[in-house]
């Protein structure tokens, strides 16, 4: 029986009653976005006395929230840009969203990762292996492009090798531009009426355009290496 093992079922029962409290209280009613636009006139009055404690209670609410792997992190972004503009609003959500994704990347690590290692030992070491040469821009591509949920993209880098720290500062700066629209959307959170098209098709092949730009530019670099390098020899 492995050491850890103790330790993983405690991690796990925390986690699983969290998000059996989350439902079973119907504590997503407030990260809704009718709730939030109800609630912003009496949220911005606290803010405007409590600004700190405010500021506290939202960060540790938004890394629950994306650590858990939860809905409502989208509204909750909308909700930092109405209640502490644009500035502020991108600071806080850029450091709860990172250190809630690398919370939940570490769960999904530690609980899972030697497991799916020995079930797909050969698979994995190849997997790990491009993840080595190549996680940062990979996981900077995703980021940038929303083709996959980004609860699904924390847990499953949780089962590779890529290093903690270097997941966390790849995915702030990955995050950024979106988490910026995001913000500025909730800026203007009274004319909203749903999530979508906060994401325009133009500005998703923009963020297409610059999640690709790393990898083209550093697979170029390399063909022209290789070419130089074989003409040289």
């Amino acid at each position: 029986m492995s050491r850890d093992l103790p330790k993983k079922l405690l991690l796990v029962a925390v986690v699983v009653a969290l998000i059996i409290a989350f439902w079973v209280f119907n504590l997503g009613h407030y990260l809704t976005l009718a709730y939030v636009k109800d609630s912003a006139g009496t949220l911005k009055s606290i803010y405007a006395g409590h600004r700190v404690l405010v500021i506290l209670v939202y960060f540790i609410v938004y890394v629950l929230t994306t650590s858990l792997s939860l809905p409502g992190a989208a509204v909750l972004t909308l909700a930092g840009g109405a209640l502490f503009g644009l500035a502020v609003g991108t600071l806080v959500v850029s450091f709860a969203s990172s250190i809630g994704a690398t919370l939940a990347c570490f769960v999904s690590r530690f609980v899972l990762r030697d497991w799916v290692e020995k079930k797909f030992g050969e698979k994995t070491a190849k997997i790990n292996e491009g993840i080595r040469k190549e996680g940062a821009f990979y996981l900077f591509t995703l980021r940038l492009i929303p083709v996959f949920p980004f609860w699904m993209i924390n847990l499953v880098m949780g089962l590779t090798s890529i290093p903690l720290r270097q997941f966390y500062w790849v995915s702030q700066l990955g995050m950024l531009a979106g988490t910026v629209v995001y913000v500025n959307a909730g800026r203007e959170l009274a004319k909203l009426e749903s999530l979508r098209g906060i994401l325009s098709p133009g500005l998703l092949i923009s963020f297409a355009l610059i999640g690709i730009l790393p990898i083209a530019a550093k697979r170029t670099i390399a063909l022209y290496r290789r070419r130089t390098g074989a003409i040289e020899g």
